[in-house]
């Protein structure tokens, strides 16, 4: 069973350890909403304002947003265009993956991508 949003915010902010004031500072919102989430007196926020949170804490924003069960706002714009994505999506989940094999299949995503082979670095 996962972990509910409120206590694995919690978890991440006291490992980083920062309190909820400097937590709200860095991610621009009132101290008062970070205890309401902590506490589970709020919902999750909005998917953009997570992102920010994890930034803050240094934590990997997915973690945040698969406890509060919400996908990133780019991921949801390409589903929302794009049926065959949803339809992978629902077929995967229909599979009961646990998070090793879903792990496989994204590194197998990669090598679908690259054919095979691995990729090289960017040049900037």
């Amino acid at each position: 069973m996962s972990t509910p949003f409120s206590e694995r915010l919690k978890e991440e902010r006291r490992k980083a350890g920062i309190s909820q004031r400097r937590l709200a500072e860095l991610a621009g919102v009132d101290f008062s909403y970070i205890s309401k989430l902590e506490n589970g007196r709020m919902p999750p926020p909005a998917a953009d304002t997570i992102v920010k949170i994890a930034q803050s804490i240094g934590c990997a924003s997915e973690e945040l947003l698969a406890a509060a069960q919400k996908l990133p706002g780019e991921v949801g714009s390409i589903l929302s265009g794009n049926p065959a994505a949803v339809r992978f999506l629902q077929e995967a989940s229909s599979l009961g993956l646990d998070e090793i094999e879903w792990e496989q299949m994204r590194g197998k995503l990669k090598s679908l991508r690259d054919g095979g082979k691995p990729r090289r670095p960017k040049r900037t």
